[in-house]
């Protein structure tokens, strides 16, 4: 097993464990890697410091880290990120495969504003901003006020790439 610190084009940081760099080679050449943070398909290594194993109980000079991570993502992200996980592995493979296309869709054709949206999206509805498609995550709350407020929009399960 290898761990990669990878980065979306959009500056989000995270790790992923492969089997080997072939196997991340592969799956990064179909577009199978995504941002843990945004889902975004356009991913790449980032620079890391090795980690290097000591021998027995050796202890070993610590070793600095290249950059610094970004934050962690919240709770909520990772327990939305974990569901829809264990969501996908269970659905039918047509409709894994018809909820990828409409990500891929959606990536394609509108604006990525992040954990932005509630905000993006009240902006676009008062005439503040253009008219213009976009997505992003919300907390349930948000979700629930900007239907109480009559903005429209859908939600989605953001199926995560690869297999």
């Amino acid at each position: 097993m290898i761990l990669y610190r990878l980065r979306c084009s959009k500056g989000h940081e995270f790790d992923s464990w492969f089997k080997d760099s072939k196997t991340y080679e592969r799956q990064e050449k179909k577009s199978l890697v995504g941002c843990a943070v945004c889902g975004d398909a356009k991913v790449t290594r980032a620079l890391m410091a090795p980690r290097l194993g000591t021998k027995g109980n050796k202890k070993g000079a610590a070793v600095t880290p290249v950059e610094t991570p970004p934050p962690a993502p919240t709770a909520e992200q990772i327990q939305a990120q974990q569901q829809m996980a264990a969501i996908a592995t269970k659905m039918p493979k047509e409709l894994r495969e018809a909820l990828v296309k409409v990500r891929t869709e959606i990536e394609k054709n509108c604006e990525h504003v992040g954990d932005k949206f509630a905000e993006e999206a009240r902006k676009i509805h008062y005439g503040e901003s253009d008219k213009r498609g976009i997505y992003g995550e919300t907390s349930d709350k948000e979700a629930e006020e900007l239907a109480e407020e009559g903005i429209e929009f859908g939600r989605l399960p953001w199926v995560p790439r690869g297999n």
